[in-house]
């Protein structure tokens, strides 16, 4: 059964772009294609002009579920990538050291993903994302398995690291409200095969803070036009 059709738009460099629309629909499939895990059966992925045939070492992926391997700490976990990378031990620790006091969890270091609760967990996950210093971050419901006041925390930690490096952000999301609240940019899917229902600017300034951007008429405008799409979409034949 064909996941996506004729789907096709860019992605500038910096960009923050979510993609939203129902169960099904192929957004995990396009995070899959620009992670060059899988191939499309016609077109193509293009990154700086060049067609992607594999993964890429500049692209860093992450998860709705942290994937954090038990028998690690937090401190091990956030460097298995330069790990793998062979990044010698002590440029590994002063890289993992600056990660943890980013995001608040310095004195967490040796504690293992059982001793953590799940935000911190998904933190520990984030900063292992940006380890490796990604051009492009894919991000496939990272926040979505937090209760609302840890996740407004995270999305708040997250954009103030965004804003400082302007990574592009490839940003999947079940979530209208943190697709509006975070994104430059975004996009609306049909229902399965996934078609572009709406590409949609988010033109809100920059900082932004995710709580306190909810009670903007600007926002709550854009909010609803993101809606009224999703609706048009799910209605589309």
């Amino acid at each position: 059964m064909m996941a996506l059709d004729h789907v096709s738009f860019d992605v500038p460099k910096g960009q923050f772009l979510a993609l939203v629309g129902a169960s099904g629909c192929g957004k995990t499939t396009i995070l899959n294609m620009a992670a060059g895990l899988i191939q499309p059966v016609a077109g193509s992925v293009l990154v700086n002009g060049e067609r992607l045939l594999r993964p890429s070492r500049r692209t860093g992926y992450m998860f709705a579920r942290d994937g954090l391997l038990p028998w690690r700490s937090a401190r091990s976990n956030l460097e298995v990538g330069l790990e793998l990378r062979g990044v010698a031990p002590d440029k590994r620790g002063r890289r993992g050291t600056a990660l943890l006091e980013m995001i608040g969890l310095a004195s967490f270091a040796n504690a293992y993903p059982w001793q953590l609760s799940q935000g911190m967990r998904q933190r520990v996950a984030l900063a292992r994302t940006l380890a490796i210093d990604p051009d492009t971050l894919l991000m496939d419901e990272p926040f979505a398995a937090l209760d609302a006041q840890t996740k407004l925390m995270l999305q708040a930690e997250f954009l103030r690291v965004w804003e400082r490096d302007r990574k592009t952000v490839l940003f999947v999301t079940h979530d209208l409200a943190e697709a509006v609240a975070l994104a430059d940019r975004v996009i609306v899917l049909t229902r399965r095969p996934g078609r572009i229902q709406a590409d949609i600017a988010i033109d809100l300034p920059r900082p932004r803070d995710p709580e306190r951007i909810r009670f903007d008429q600007a926002y709550l405008r854009l909010s609803e036009q993101v809606w009224q799409a999703l609706k048009a979409g799910e209605a589309a034949e």
